[in-house]
């Protein structure tokens, strides 16, 4: 038996999510269909996380186990040609036995991007959330942001349905900036919970609108209450970046 890892990205527009469900186009299941017609064998495939309906990918990072011979530098061509064009494999390589993508993982890396054009254009409607607010205090947003950094219990800044117990997680870095007419929050971390960036990018704009004020983000984390926050921002801005398997310095 051999242990595949893959690099794959997609446009989540018309997933229903990453996680296989029963009668909905996911990324799992798209994979797992196209795989095991490839290989005549039943394949399971395991991915770094469970990104949302509608959230996109440039580094998602999956594997899965085969005991065919194919040439591991194959997979992508193979499966360029085979998947629908709104997913794609990027590379590939053999990997240990005991590597597990999600398992294994370090720290990953979400940017969200939201278009500050006061007319939105068309081919980026997929990509990133229209917004066409100016007057944002960007320096607020970036002293808001300080706060979050580093270990805390991100209950409120998580959804509701929320179904794991322990909401602790260490964020590495969060970086906010502007270009283009585009507002980058591009956040890195040890691991997420259900809608904790598209949450976290949402408080960080009723900062720099006013709504909240920066003292109060350590106020909002202790108090381990969803409605402290801000809005949830919608999903069509996130994109998972990059999925890291060595320990931060």
């Amino acid at each position: 038996m051999r242990k595949m890892k893959l690099i794959i990205a997609y446009d989540g527009t018309d997933f229903s999510g990453f996680q296989r469900q029963t009668g909905l186009r996911t990324i799992q299941g798209t994979l797992e269909e196209t795989l095991s017609r490839i290989l005549d064998e039943d394949i399971v495939v395991e991915g770094s996380g469970r990104t949302d309906a509608g959230v996109h990918a440039l580094g998602q990072v999956c594997h899965f186990v085969t005991s065919k011979p194919v040439p591991v530098e194959r997979f992508p061509y193979i499966l360029r040609h085979t998947l629908p064009r709104d997913l794609i494999v990027v590379a590939s390589e053999e990997v240990a036995m005991d590597f597990h993508a999600r398992k294994s993982a370090c720290w990953k890396t979400y940017r969200y991007q939201v278009e500050t054009l006061p007319v939105p254009r068309l081919h980026m409607r997929r990509f990133a959330y229209h917004y066409p607010v100016h007057e944002l205090n960007l320096n607020a947003m970036i002293k808001a942001a300080e706060y979050l950094v580093g270990t805390h219990d991100f209950t409120s800044f998580c959804s509701a349905k929320t179904e794991v117990e322990n909401k602790i997680r260490t964020i590495y870095d969060i970086k906010v900036t502007e270009e283009d007419n585009f507002r980058y929050v591009e956040v890195t971390g040890s691991g997420f919970l259900y809608n904790m960036v598209r949450i976290i990018v949402g408080t960080l704009h009723e900062v720099g609108k006013g709504k909240i004020k920066v003292e109060n983000i350590p106020s909002i984390l202790y108090a381990c209450d969803r409605q402290t926050a801000g809005s949830t921002f919608p999903p069509e801005g996130l994109h998972l970046v990059e999925v890291g398997y060595e320990e931060r310095n």
